[in-house]
């Protein structure tokens, strides 16, 4: 064995010793990661995380994939000449666009997925919250501000829902059996109607369900930033409130910081916000003392 053999062997080895507090901390506990943006149209990305999600769950770790799929869905409603109706940058999910929009969740996308997991060597299990009646939705309902006259006003956005209650049967079902659950975000109403449900909302719900011991959401940024671009990498809920007041974060990343906010509260033990582009970014927060994005956790 060469020298510069002997060092990249080494290397190996000192990865492995990194990762031992961490593989032993997290045994067969579990761990929810909403899968989308960036990575959901590079197949070279797709190949490496669902790698990463066959790795956690060799080494004793349950992960529940929650994925998304609005450019795709957006996509498919344009080829089929369905038209869509914007309100402040919400898609009008009307009935048309709610078939269409289940069709490609709960078909096209989670079974693609499931084939890529089963690629890496992964036994995945495609479902939606509508299977075993996993999830149960309500009906979302959202104001907008008259630019007029600065009256609110009450937006029907049509059938897009939000999780009411999470049954985890089936999730506990498919993890005992050593299947990875890979979830569309969609559940059914108590009224009978299908309800398109967003996947971070659908994940941090799940994740704070199942009591999970992380919660990763996958995203098109490094994480969160300061004022100066400097990544935080620890964040507590009263951060976050502290950081939307005073402007630092805006835009999308409110959204998915109240959801990390609402899953941390209700029984999951943190959240991270990283950069999904990253290759094995989730193996790099997870299992190295540097991590790669932002944790976010009760207390410090």
């Amino acid at each position: 064995m060469s020298a510069s053999t002997d060092k990249t062997m080494l290397a190996k080895a000192e990865v492995l010793i990194e990762a031992l507090p961490y593989l032993q901390r997290y045994a067969g506990r579990t761990f929810v990661v909403k899968y989308g943006g960036h990575a959901m149209g590079d197949p070279a990305a797709a190949r490496d995380f669902a790698e990463d999600v066959v790795l956690l769950k060799a080494v004793g770790i349950n992960p529940v994939v929650v994925h998304g799929g609005g450019p795709q869905i957006g996509a498919m409603l344009k080829k089929l000449g369905v038209e869509s109706t914007f309100i402040d940058g919400l898609r009008v999910t009307d009935k048309a666009t709610a078939e269409v929009a289940e069709m490609v969740l709960s078909g096209a996308i989670n079974k693609e997925l499931v084939g890529w997991i089963a690629q890496a060597g992964g036994k995945a299990l495609g479902i939606s919250g509508k299977d075993g009646g996993m999830v149960t939705a309500t009906k979302v309902n959202r104001t907008t501000k008259d630019p007029e006259s600065n009256i609110e006003q009450a937006v029907d956005l049509g059938f897009v829902g939000e999780p009411s209650c999470v049954d985890t049967t089936l999730l506990d079902t498919a993890i005992g059996a050593g299947m990875i659950p890979v979830v569309a975000p969609i559940g059914a109403g108590t009224d009978g109607h299908t309800y398109n449900i967003n996947a971070d909302t659908m994940a941090g719900a799940i994740a704070a369900a199942l009591g999970a011991a992380r919660l990763f959401l996958l995203t098109d940024v490094a994480g969160v930033l300061d004022k100066g671009g400097n990544l935080l990498t620890d964040l507590t809920p009263a951060d976050i409130a502290t950081l939307k007041s005073d402007g630092t974060i805006s835009g999308g990343m409110i959204p998915k910081l109240e959801t990390c906010t609402h899953a941390v509260e209700a029984g999951c033990e943190a959240a991270v916000v990283l950069d999904g582009r990253v290759p094995h970014a989730m193996l790099l927060e997870f299992f190295t003392a540097r991590g790669a994005g932002t944790l976010i956790r009760m207390s410090q």
